[in-house]
């Protein structure tokens, strides 16, 4: 049996800004009880309960599909750890093209039967750390993290690998977002509070080449 059903999917998503297609409400569900069987073996998540699943890691991974516009491009994922936001990204923007870069072997089993569950073609699984990843001069149009702190090394990295008029997101407390916010070799948007948060920020920025 089912743990979550449609509807509640669409209800408990529908704050985050995004319009979601029949399949993609499916593949969610399919997501998520995929993540709670793994979870009891392997540390994926803290959070156990489904609708707290859909709230914390769908809802916040979308939400920055209503904040950018990713078109049909390319996006890392960096410490994808569980997936998040690569893979809810890739599955409601399917032009995006998404590499999850995370370097803990388990996961990547995990992330790949993901992948091979949900059908998800325009999704690549990379095993490796960010700093020995080689993607080539200016690969990635988006540069996505959601729980990797370790901001500096990130957007150095970032730097590298990043198109010209390429961009980072990153998901971040209020603390970290004021912080990153001012430097001044970023152009940095306004933080977005991400909605059901008080302390939760969407954080996107540029690179000052």
């Amino acid at each position: 049996m089912d743990m979550i059903i449609n509807s509640q999917v669409e209800h408990t998503l529908r704050p985050y800004g995004v319009a979601l297609e029949l399949g993609v409400v499916d593949k969610i569900r399919s997501y998520t009880a995929l993540l709670i069987k793994w979870n009891r073996t392997i540390s994926l998540t803290t959070v156990t309960d489904p609708i707290e699943i859909l709230k914390f890691h769908f809802g916040e991974s979308i939400f920055a599909a209503s904040q950018v516009d990713f078109g049909e491009s390319r996006l890392a994922d960096v410490g994808s750890g569980a997936g998040f936001p690569g893979i809810p990204l890739a599955m409601t923007v399917p032009s995006l093209d998404v590499t999850l870069i995370e370097s803990n072997s388990k996961k990547c089993v995990f992330l790949s039967e993901v992948v091979r569950e949900l059908r998800l073609p325009n999704v690549k699984v990379l095993r490796e750390r960010m700093e020995n990843v080689d993607s080539g001069p200016r690969h990635f149009y988006f540069i996505a993290a959601r729980a990797l702190g370790h901001h500096n090394e990130l957007l150095a990295w970032a730097k590298k690998n990043v198109s010209a008029s390429g961009k980072v997101v990153l998901w971040l407390g209020a603390e970290d977002s004021r912080e990153l916010s001012r430097k001044t070799d970023w152009s940095w948007q306004a933080p977005k509070l991400i909605p059901g948060s008080d302390r939760r920020y969407l954080l996107v920025g540029s690179p000052i080449l």
